[in-house]
């Protein structure tokens, strides 16, 4: 089961958008740990499960190939105060979501579904159209 943090995982123009995210996040004042990349399936139905069929909160809505992690174009992120995680601050979401926004991503705190910590290169793309396989992102 794959769910790694590393920015290599990402195709390379999502690694490079990634990358000037966390620059801008941090020019903004604010420091950001990538928490999650690229997804295999086993653990995309691992997360899937949890708050389902497994103990846990609910964390996801996609279910494995309807996740942009899936396609190595998503990563997931928190911002950091002194090290350590700011789950609650509003303000400091909004700043790294219009930095996301600033290098091309589409940001998760946008959607009716809230998904604060979910950025996404999907160069326009559904998943409907990557599972049809007719589609491949760079």
């Amino acid at each position: 089961m794959i769910n790694s943090r590393s920015l290599d995982e990402l195709t390379p123009d999502t690694k490079a958008k990634a990358e000037a995210f966390k620059r801008g996040c941090k020019a903004e004042g604010v420091d950001v740990l990538i928490t999650s990349t690229y997804r295999d399936s086993e653990c995309q139905a691992s997360l899937y499960a949890q708050g389902r069929t497994t103990p846990g909160a609910i964390v996801t809505k996609a279910t494995p190939g309807h996740s942009f992690h899936n396609y190595r174009v998503a990563f997931d992120f928190v911002p950091l105060l002194d090290g350590k995680a700011i789950w609650a601050n509003h303000d400091t979401w909004e700043i790294c979501g219009k930095v996301a926004e600033s290098v091309g991503l589409d940001w998760g705190g946008n959607w009716e579904f809230k998904d604060k910590p979910h950025c996404q290169n999907t160069q326009g793309q559904s998943i409907t159209a990557l599972l049809a396989g007719g589609v491949h992102l760079a």
